[in-house]
């Protein structure tokens, strides 16, 4: 049977191995060991906010986003992250960039905004959008791309909402007149 850590830390930075957790038993062990021996089980991880101690990563723990998550949402987001959609973030539902339930987490990099009309157009199949994120190196690396449906683009190029950022207007990323430049 698999084991279930319980387990309590700082971690300063993704790569920090050297700073022991605390089990629920009390015991320290090393984060390396605990990631070693969490690989397998199920995972409940709450990450917190360093200064508030409120949590930000939620794992499967909770379905909906918290009033934390959706104040890293407005610093990131700021509002709806659907293509041309210019609703302010307080208007705005949170979305799980990977369905819930095909077993998206319910965390703060993994929520974006989308206001409720668009939140409707969202799903898993080739005629809904889905929600991704931008990749490594991509100008908008972390920030939410919404993939288009079959009917409304064959090639199904992601689309950045750039709305809310009109710092991105002058510096496009990809030629005038490609998928991501043509509103909807």
């Amino acid at each position: 049977m698999p084991a279930t850590p319980r387990a309590t830390g700082v971690l300063d930075s993704p790569r920090a191995t050297g700073m022991p957790v605390v089990t629920g038993g009390g015991s320290l062990l090393p984060m390396r060991d605990l990631l070693r021996l969490a690989a397998h089980a199920r995972h409940y991880l709450a990450v917190f906010d360093n200064d508030t101690g409120r949590p930000l990563y939620l794992g499967r723990s909770k379905r909906f986003g918290t009033v934390d998550q959706r104040i890293v949402l407005h610093a990131r987001d700021i509002g709806c992250t659907f293509p041309g959609c210019g609703k302010p973030g307080y208007l705005c539902q949170t979305h799980h960039r990977r369905e819930w339930f095909t077993g998206g987490h319910t965390d703060a990099d993994q929520l974006t905004f989308v206001c409720e009309p668009h939140h409707r157009l969202a799903g898993i199949t080739s005629a809904d959008w889905s929600a991704g994120v931008a990749p490594p190196g991509h100008r908008s690396a972390g920030r939410t791309q919404w993939i288009p449906p079959d009917y409304y683009d064959r090639h199904r190029r992601p689309r950045t909402n750039r709305f809310h950022h009109p710092g991105e207007y002058l510096t496009p990323d990809e030629p005038p007149g490609s998928a991501s430049d043509t509103p909807l």
